[in-house]
């Protein structure tokens, strides 16, 4: 900011050096406590106060020393005078100022006696700050006035906020498809799980679940599930998982004698009831959750060893573990409890989670949560990392996490990943939308109740159950086996096939002159079933070994396949040739199929039924809108042909006896020509999108990989040109399924013309793989499609970019918490720095303009230089064990790979996204001033309504404002202050969170600023729009900390509805909010800070530049250090105001006698 010449008054100029030659012969004062001031002048500190009689000083105190200036406080009597007079006569002052201009004219070669010169001493705030005219003032000191380039600034933000809004709530939106369930719950409470087995039975409860009018016996029976509400969850939320597996049993298990025989019993669901506990925000919480879950869990296996609370076969045995599921932060607590000190040894083998943040805190703004996270996480990949089962402690346990997608933005769904946890062999990542017969995505509490889901994990559970087993489950191979094929669709690479293991089970008995042989390299197709009014077989001769090595045999049919002797329409067979000898029986088979008739020459197969591979696929016909439409699904299956080498026939039989409708195709087909990578860079991508067209000869399914799609942060559209087919008509339409193989992700297109592609690829601030370094092979496109109308297709795919715009918010929704504090920190530098310079502490929103001049843009483009290199640094290959000298071996507990190498800045792996950083700083630009606006008029409300209350002005004198009003700055003395500073800070350490605190010292400052405000307004003073500024930029920065101590004020507030008084020993940490505290109190006096015009002020101005450096870097891991940041910033400004206030050790204990700290000053009003 330009600095003004000083105008000074002559006479009053005149007058102050003779009163500081009187006070330096007659008194010993220091010749610098009466600085001349004239009528206009811009002085900061305390010259809203009314003047006093001045006690005589002592030499000590008139020696004080600080880098500030700490007399400042007795300088202001002319300024305060001259006011006064002009209130009384208004048109004079102008005159005065007029004269008192001219004067400065002709005098301004005189200069101002020099100060004595101390190294650590600043001078007063206001040496050179006088105004020139009252409209140049009115100019500067006008807070809601900014610049045309703020202006075009806040547009572009608030046009790309809307932007962000619009994409969210319009664009890239996956269809819901979750259908509602019904149940009839009933709930047993156990109270016999009381404080003498837990320290938390008046918090928590542990309840039984049972379906009223199926299983009201409250006596356990079954096989122990406990279920894990999440955040602020209910226990309540366990009713449409527990109602299912009531009902199923009931329906489908209880009559069926094998399956009762093999182990298989009903599931006993419980639920623990945390009282809507908030887990989420804090660490504590979940630590406390974790711990009485493990003694639920202890209490639950007792149940099943007394007789009388159970009704179980007494030659099984007894129960030593139980299934844990849980929804969003409960999946967290069920692994936090194999943690535990408390944890009893396998006595949990099998997780199942749902929306649950595996890889990362959803929300950073507790210490708590994110230590405990990463103590949970290094714990689970030390154990997975062992090279010997013996010293895994988690070898037995399996992991399965079930993430909603796209619609769950609540908990984002690249969240939910394990793989930098957990091996495939124990457990893996699956979307919703990619489980057979679910096809949808649910949101975070949809994902509880949708129908097809809880189908889906009811009758996995159940078929995992062997209560022959102590564990009540089956191992854990086998256990993995039935999860995946359950959850998953059949389709990812390296899918087992039943096939492949199972011995022939059919005898197909054909004639000899049989024409249904299909020449090889033909596709069969049947559009009809029944026509020769008899059962037909179909043979695909299997082709040679050595020529099958790139060949794949695919099959599709809208109809079912029969398991054998089902009676069903159709069978898929693969055979070979089974000479019957001599005294051999057909007998050893289980089903004899003869389509000889009456010919006396036959060929026999050995064939084994492909009805247990089959794949379900969502039906596509010219009707179908959406997957999970209610209709039957097509039949599917796939084989490498080099796994069915030992077979010679493919039968494909149709069994109807009458004409019947439906279709099936087939057909052999080139590995090459079903599957096309296509490399094209990210860039080009975006900018000319993908067009490819699908040849007229073409297999039924046609699989497009691209490399280049596999972040998580943009979005695309894909459109299918039509297809025109022959006088048959089609088959079906086209069907697109698009997938990634990690995590297990798909989703499918039917009847597909226009698809949105979005996906959970690679996500901000994800850990790497545990494995090491993995090869991301993009979204690949699978398309099925009618080959017989021997047409081409084109295929479109271009960038999505006002889609993308909104996946920003839900990966980046802490990013825009820390970015405003970056902002605001040099928004504060600037100001401090002209405040340093010239004693004007200018507007936020000038400090905001010369900020977007000059320090913003170049912190973003080194911010965004740094996003680039810490990208290419997290790309680099992992680092070789440490070595020590002459190759001796390193720390041996050393882990090779870095899992929080994706933790700073963007936390992406990509350089590409380096935009992003002027992005989110052109947003938070744009949020800051919004808010700051905000503030303003929030002040400017609350200064109305004070000046409502109080009529007369506020600089009145000290006995007429005692008799007529409220002062505008109370005056409370020291004491009082330092003693209510005191309280709190000892509530502070025992009873109250300092979060608690915290708010409570931005209430006070909001009542400071609206009081300075309206003090400003009434004396026109620039000194006391200067304090408004600082009091106002001081509030601003503290409400941006708010939203980071919000959430453990509401944790304990919760805890305090539910009557737990036990305090939160990591949040009563004094020096974790008395910097705030201080800072506020002493703003409440109306103190002004001083000027720093020694080196230390190099010490603010660094302060505030590594807040917004770190901020930017840490904020979105780390929030909860923004907190202490700033808190070491406020400490910084109140060592500043103590300095120059002149505090010292016997001023504190003059307080404390009943002094006054400033009665040597001059007093309040």
């Amino acid at each position: 900011m330009d600095e003004h010449p000083e105008l000074f008054d002559f006479e009053s100029y005149m007058q102050s050096m003779f009163q500081q030659v009187g006070k330096i012969i007659g008194c010993g004062r220091s010749s610098d406590s009466m600085r001349t001031r004239s009528s206009d002048s811009t002085e900061h500190d305390d010259s809203d106060e009314p003047i006093q009689p001045e006690p005589r000083l002592s030499e000590d105190d008139g020696r004080k020393r600080s880098f500030t200036s700490a007399k400042f406080d007795r300088t202001r009597q002319s300024d305060t005078l001259d006011r006064r007079k002009a209130e009384r006569t208004r048109p004079s002052i102008q005159l005065a100022r007029h004269a008192s201009i001219q004067q400065a004219n002709t005098c301004g070669a005189l200069e101002k006696p020099k100060q004595p010169v101390n190294p650590v001493t600043v001078h007063p705030s206001t040496d050179k700050m006088v105004d020139p005219s009252d409209h140049r003032r009115a100019r500067v000191r006008n807070p809601w006035r900014c610049s045309l380039l703020t202006l075009v600034a806040t547009a572009l933000a608030l046009l790309l906020f809307l932007s962000i809004v619009h994409s969210m709530t319009t664009r890239q939106l996956d269809p819901k498809g979750c259908k509602n369930c019904r149940m009839r719950p009933a709930y047993a409470k156990l109270s016999g799980f009381d404080t003498e087995h837990t320290r938390f039975a008046s918090k928590y409860s542990l309840y039984l679940y049972r379906e009223g009018g199926i299983d009201e016996d409250i006596m356990v029976k079954g096989v122990p599930v406990l279920f894990i509400p999440g955040n602020a969850g209910s226990y309540k939320q366990v009713r449409p998982l527990a109602a299912e597996a009531a009902q199923y049993f009931h329906d489908s298990i209880q009559q069926d004698t094998n399956a009762i025989q093999s182990g298989t019993r009903n599931l006993d669901f419980f639920t623990a009831d945390f009282n809507e506990d908030i887990t989420a925000f804090h660490g504590q919480t979940l630590l406390d959750q974790a711990e009485y879950l493990n003694e639920a869990v202890a209490y639950i296996l007792s149940l099943y060893h007394d007789s009388r609370r159970s009704r179980r076969d007494p030659g099984l045995p007894d129960p030593c573990s139980v299934i844990l599921i849980g929804h969003s932060m409960g999946g967290i607590v069920a692994r936090t409890m194999l943690v535990m000190p408390n944890y009893q040894s396998n006595s949990v083998n099998t997780i199942i989670t749902m929306s649950a943040p595996h890889a990362r805190p959803p929300v950073s703004f507790d210490a708590d949560i994110v230590s405990t996270y990463k103590q949970i996480n290094d714990y689970w990949r030390e154990a997975y990392s062992q090279k010997w089962a013996n010293h895994n402690p988690l070898w037995h346990v399996t992991l399965i996490s079930i993430a909603g997608g796209g619609l769950d933005t609540i908990v984002p769904s690249d969240y939910a990943s394990l793989s930098s946890l957990v091996p495939d062999t124990h457990g893996f990542t699956v979307f919703t939308s990619s489980i057979p017969n679910v096809w949808t995505g649910a949101d975070h509490l949809s994902i509880l109740w949708c129908d097809q889901l809880r189908k889906v994990i009811v009758r996995s559970l159940v078929e995992i159950v062997d209560v022959h087993r102590s564990g009540q489950t089956k191992p854990r191979a086998d256990r993995m086996r039935i999860f995946r094929r359950w959850y998953l669709p059949g389709l990812e690479v390296g899918a087992q096939k039943s096939l492949l293991g199972k011995e022939p089970t059919t005898l197909l008995t054909l004639e000899d002159n049989s024409n249904a042989i299909i020449p090889s390299g033909e596709r069969l197709t049947l559009r009809g079933f029944g026509e020769s009014g008899k059962s037909k077989a179909y043979l695909l001769p299997i082709p040679p070994h050595v020529a099958s090595r790139d060949k794949l045999f695919t099959f599709l049919s809208d109809q079912h396949i029969d398991v054998s002797g089902a009676g069903g329409k159709l069978d898929v067979l693969f055979c070979s040739v089974f000479p019957l000898q001599a005294g051999q029986s057909a007998a050893v088979f289980a089903m004899n199929m003869d389509l000889s008739g009456a010919s006396s020459g036959s060929t026999r197969l050995a064939c084994k039924n492909a009805a247990s591979d089959v794949i379900f696929l969502p039906a596509s016909t010219r009707t179908s809108k959406h997957s999970f439409d209610e209709t039957q699904p097509f039949t599917y299956l796939q084989y490498n042909v080099a796994d069915l080498a030992e077979h010679q026939f493919v039968a494909i039989v149709d069994k109807c006896r009458r004409q019947e409708g439906g279709w099936a195709i087939a057909e052999f087909s080139d590995k090459a020509e079903s599957r096309t990578q296509i490399r094209v860079g990210l860039i080009r991508l975006l900018t000319f999108g993908l067009r490819l067209v699908l040849p007229a000869a073409r297999p039924t399914v046609k699989e497009i990989n691209v490399p280049a799609l596999h972040s998580s942060l943009f979005a695309y559209k894909l459109r299918v040109g039509a297809q025109a087919c022959g006088d048959d008509g089609e088959l079906f339409t086209p069907l697109l399924r698009q997938y990634l193989s990690e995590p297990y992700e798909s989703k499918y297109f039917v009847n597909v013309k226009e698809a949105d592609i979005n996906l959970h690829g690679i996500a901000p601030f994800m850990p790497p793989p545990l494995q090491g370094q993995q090869t991301y092979e993009g979204v690949s496109l699978q398309f099925w499609s009618d080959p017989t109308c021997n047409t081409s297709i084109d295929i479109s795919l271009k960038a999505d970019i006002p889609g993308s715009i909104g996946k920003l918010f839900v990966r980046y929704r802490i990013v825009f918490v820390a970015f405003p504090i970056l902002i605001m920190a040099l928004v504060l530098r600037k100001q401090f720095a002209i405040h340093d310079d010239s004693g004007v502490f200018i507007t936020f929103a000038e400090s905001l303009n010369l900020c977007l001049c000059s320090s913003l843009p170049l912190l973003f483009l080194a911010m965004s230089f740094l996003a680039m290199i810490l990208a290419n640094s997290s790309t680099a290959k992992p680092r070789s064990p440490s070595r020590g000298l002459l190759f001796w071996r390193g720390n041996e507990t050393e882990s090779l790979f870095d899992y929080t190498k994706n933790d700073l800045l963007l936390g992406s792996s990509d350089p590409f996204f380096w935009f992003l950083v002027p992005l989110f700083g052109l947003l938070s630009t744009g949020v800051c001033v919004i808010v700051n606006f905000a503030a303003l008029a929030v002040i400017d409300v609350l200064c109305f309504t004070y000046t409502l209350a109080n009529t007369r002005p506020a600089w009145l004198r000290n006995d007429d404002r005692r008799r007529h009003m409220a002062p505008a700055f109370a005056a409370v003395s020291p004491r009082r202050r330092l003693i209510t500073t005191s309280v709190l800070l000892l509530m502070v350490s025992t009873v109250i969170p300092y979060q608690f605190a915290y708010v409570v010292a931005c209430v006070v400052q909001i009542a400071t600023c609206a009081r300075a405000l309206r003090f400003a307004k009434e004396t026109q003073s620039g000194a006391h729009y200067n304090f408004y500024n600082y009091a106002h930029s001081i509030l601003v920065l503290m409400l941006w900390i708010l939203p980071i101590n919000i959430p453990i004020l509401i944790v304990w507030v919760h805890n305090l509805a539910v009557h737990w008084l036990t305090p939160f020993t990591s949040h009563h940490n004094v020096l974790s909010i008395m910097p705030f505290i201080l800072l506020v109190e002493t703003l409440t006096g109306g103190k002004m800070i001083p000027r720093v015009t020694t080196k230390f002020r190099y010490i603010t101005n660094i302060l505030l530049f590594s807040l917004a450096v770190l901020t930017a870097l840490y904020g979105a891991t780390y929030a909860y250090l923004l907190h202490h940041l700033a808190n070491g910033v406020c400490a910084w400004l109140v060592t500043i105001h103590f300095s120059g206030s002149g505090f010292s050790l016997s001023a504190l204990i003059q307080i404390l006698e009943g002094g006054d700290l400033e009665s040597h000053v001059k007093k309040r009003p």
